[in-house]
């Protein structure tokens, strides 16, 4: 199952705003006349549940919105740049490029989170034009677009989680409750990825998932633990099938192991509600440990089922017993802000900015004035004017001042290298 991948986003970026002056005959002195750029697209990623697998971001990782239009004469505004939505399995959590944050959890079809902002459109010369100054000849370029690495990450949604060690039954018991084909066979390790299938018991559907076996300190990741325990945080009851012949493990210490590694992964696992199912009750063995199981079980207050997947023994009640409990149980679990709550990344407060000395020069950091910078056209004198004007209102200026800039030092701004005078 190709459950996570990391991808890079690329917002459009806004189109450059225009500069043209009006020029028609009998109108000596038209002014200004330049539209405004069109804003660029932006980046989503939205849930759809016609996916199951992120098998669609397995090669290309690299996804760009569309760029927004130059603006036109007669004020005519550039054309909108068209949005991108990236399409993701329901049960998908968006997380930034390191770390363990949860920027957004995709739970329900047609939750979306923004995740990369188009760029506005550069205004056009026609905002410029003041009472000492009539026709100016510049206007704003286009905002580049918000850029970024992301990781997506898929976790099942089941309603059911089927664990156990290695062998232990799960992927025969899904295939005989459900319309699902696991690969089954009688070594461990069978099964490498999670299977789902769904079970009608009377008057209730519901979704199970087979979680491959777990084995000592699959918390940590031994194994492929981090892999497989992912799919079963969000489950409403656990299914947890015990092997009853004692032909691999004792099947009381390996249900104290599987419990122990669920509590130290995720403490919530620890909380979810559970059945026991001492399973290969068709064999001699398991049917002679069969009291001694279920006593040692008791002991600990668990209450198990002794089924066998092969002759269907007990799997009726287990899924009466599934299908009873269900209906009281919350809806699965979501992990950090459901897209209602959580629109866009965390950005840096746009009228923050700092600046810092270094070698040879000074360098100011800021969003907003990087942004101020990224929207000049410094090829153009006075749109260089203009800008002097605005690092003097950001506060700019007077900080560089503070910092001890002279004339002639080299002040570096989002990218641009600029001579101090």
């Amino acid at each position: 199952m190709f459950d996570r991948v990391k991808v890079y986003v690329k917002a459009g970026d806004g189109g450059d705003g225009s500069p043209h002056l009006r020029r028609e005959m009998y109108v000596p002195h038209g002014g200004p006349d330049g539209g405004d750029g069109g804003r660029g697209g932006s980046v989503y990623v939205e849930a759809d549940d016609q996916l199951n697998t992120l098998i669609t971001y397995a090669h290309k990782k690299h996804f760009k919105a569309g760029s927004g239009g130059r603006g036109l004469r007669q004020r005519q505004h550039g054309a909108s740049g068209e949005d991108l939505v990236l399409k993701v399995p329901p049960g998908t959590v968006v997380r930034p490029p390191e770390g363990d944050e949860i920027l957004a959890d995709l739970v329900q079809p047609g939750d979306r989170v923004l995740v990369a902002r188009g760029g506005r459109g550069g205004l056009g010369n026609v905002h410029f034009s003041t009472a000492t100054h009539q026709t100016p000849r510049f206007a704003q370029k286009g905002e580049p677009g918000e850029e970024r690495w992301i990781r997506l990450e898929l976790k099942l949604i089941a309603d059911v989680g089927i664990v156990g060690l290695p062998n232990a039954g799960k992927s025969t018991l899904l295939s005989v409750i459900s319309a699902a084909k696991p690969k089954i066979a009688d070594y461990p390790f069978t099964t490498l990825e999670p299977q789902l299938g769904v079970v009608q018991r009377d008057d209730v559907d519901f979704v199970v998932a087979d979680i491959p076996g777990l084995i000592e300190g699959a918390h940590a990741g031994a194994g492929l633990g981090h892999e497989f325990l992912r799919h079963v945080e969000r489950t409403r009851l656990l299914v947890h099938l015990v092997d009853g012949s004692g032909q691999l493990s004792d099947p009381l210490t390996a249900y104290k192991q599987i419990r122990n590694e669920l509590s130290l992964y995720a403490d919530r696992l620890a909380g979810v509600p559970e059945i026991v199912a001492v399973t290969k009750q068709d064999l001699p063995e398991a049917g002679e440990l069969w009291p001694l199981v279920q006593a040692e079980l008791e002991a600990l207050g668990v209450h198990p089922l002794a089924i066998s997947a092969v002759t269907h023994q007990g799997v009726d009640q287990l899924l009466d017993e599934i299908a009873r409990r269900l209906p009281e149980l919350p809806p699965p679990a979501t992990f950090g802000p459901s897209p209602t709550d959580y629109k866009v990344f965390a950005l840096e407060p746009e009228d923050d900015f700092r600046v810092e000395s270094e070698d040879g020069g000074f360098t100011v950091r800021g969003r907003k004035v990087e942004r101020v910078i990224a929207m000049t056209d410094l090829r153009r004198p006075e749109a260089v004017d203009y800008l002097q004007g605005q690092l003097k209102r950001l506060g700019v200026t007077q900080a560089l001042e503070r910092a001890g800039v002279k004339s002639g030092d080299v002040v570096h701004i989002g990218g641009e290298e600029l001579v101090w005078e």
